[in-house]
């Protein structure tokens, strides 16, 4: 090989040892390798020689350009080796650190108030019922004594499950839980205590109420059950669930067409910041006798009462939010307030 030769192999490691990263090593290589390289006006060079000649050159030539690639190759694989090191370097994990500790969660306060009603009432004798947040038509409704065009269904405007192909009773979320008492009470026998907390759907969304929120309604049937009952098993259950005797219940008359006679039940603490202001917490009042007959019992011989609160309501008022939504926005600033 000439000197010639060897003086641009030499040339060409020492510009490709020269490049601190890939661009620039792209750029050397095409001063070589390139259309216009040096190489490649050498090969072009070829044309101009006797066929001899041109073997014997090409074949050195040749040598040269596998040599210029060569350094070309081993250059890039250090330079890659090179930017890996350095971003294993900056991303170094000392093994021997302590591990980070997870968060600790915490029950939401919605769901705090749920277990809670659960235990207040579970602690006097009550079942607790749960059952499909889809409901039929008759078990949402005209179960409960709300018949197809009846005005108190627009009371209670909901979400429709569409299904044009099937010749079943049309499909709904549900508007409250007392589907789940006409579902429990035709697969038992009274005396029936029960209650049924769970998530209900209406069209509605403001401050104090949303299109999904929980409810716990309740329920016992027995053959002498009064309205006396009622009042005394929820005046207990509000005292217990505020952890206060300063507090009144009242029963305002009112209509529903699951119970007669209907009661609306307002409370009003007598200390702290809600000091001396009505506050509506549930509906209530006796089974209608078409429910119970609904039930698959004798209305002339059993009798009951039932009630419903939201849950929200009640969290609301015994940790003082203004703002339902607040519940499911998702803010952890928020909810850490709850947490045990």
């Amino acid at each position: 090989m000439s000197n010639t030769y060897e003086a641009l192999i030499s040339q060409a490691q020492q510009d490709f040892a020269a490049c601190s990263d890939s661009a620039s090593l792209e750029n050397a290589k095409a001063r070589y390798l390139g259309k216009q390289g040096a190489v490649t006006a050498l090969m072009k060079g070829l044309g101009k020689l006797e066929p001899d000649a041109r073997r014997t050159e090409g074949a050195r030539i040749n040598v040269v350009k596998q040599a210029i690639d060569g350094a070309l190759q081993a250059r890039r694989q250090e330079i890659a080796d090179a930017a890996l090191s350095a971003q294993l370097a900056q991303q170094t994990i000392d093994v021997t650190r302590p591990g980070r500790g997870r968060g600790q969660g915490a029950i939401h306060p919605v769901m705090q108030t749920w277990q809670r009603v659960e235990a207040i009432f579970g602690s006097i004798g009550f079942e607790v019922a749960d059952g499909p947040e889809i409901e039929n038509d008759w078990t949402n409704f005209t179960a409960l004594n709300n018949p197809l065009n009846h005005p108190a269904r627009s009371m209670q405007d909901t979400f429709y499950v569409d299904m044009k192909d099937s010749e079943d009773l049309p499909l709904l979320l549900r508007t409250h839980t007392s589907p789940m008492q006409v579902r429990y009470a035709r697969m038992h026998q009274p005396p029936i205590r029960v209650i049924a907390p769970g998530r209900t759907y209406r069209v509605d969304s403001d401050a104090t109420h949303s299109p999904m929120f929980h409810q716990v309604e309740g329920l016992w049937i027995d053959e002498n059950i009064s309205f006396a009952d009622l009042k005394g098993v929820y005046t207990d259950f509000m005292r217990c669930f505020f952890e206060t005797d300063d507090l009144e219940i009242r029963f305002r008359p009112s209509f529903f067409p699951f119970t007669e006679p209907s009661a609306e039940i307002d409370m009003r603490f007598t200390t702290g910041p809600n000091q001396g202001r009505w506050l509506e917490i549930s509906g209530a009042g006796q089974v209608h006798p078409t429910v119970v007959r609904n039930f698959g019992l004798d209305p002339e011989r059993y009798i009951g009462f039932a009630f419903g609160s939201g849950l929200e309501r009640l969290t609301m008022l015994r940790y003082g939010v203004n703002d339902l939504r607040q519940f499911f926005e998702g803010d952890l600033r928020f909810l850490a307030q709850f947490a045990n």
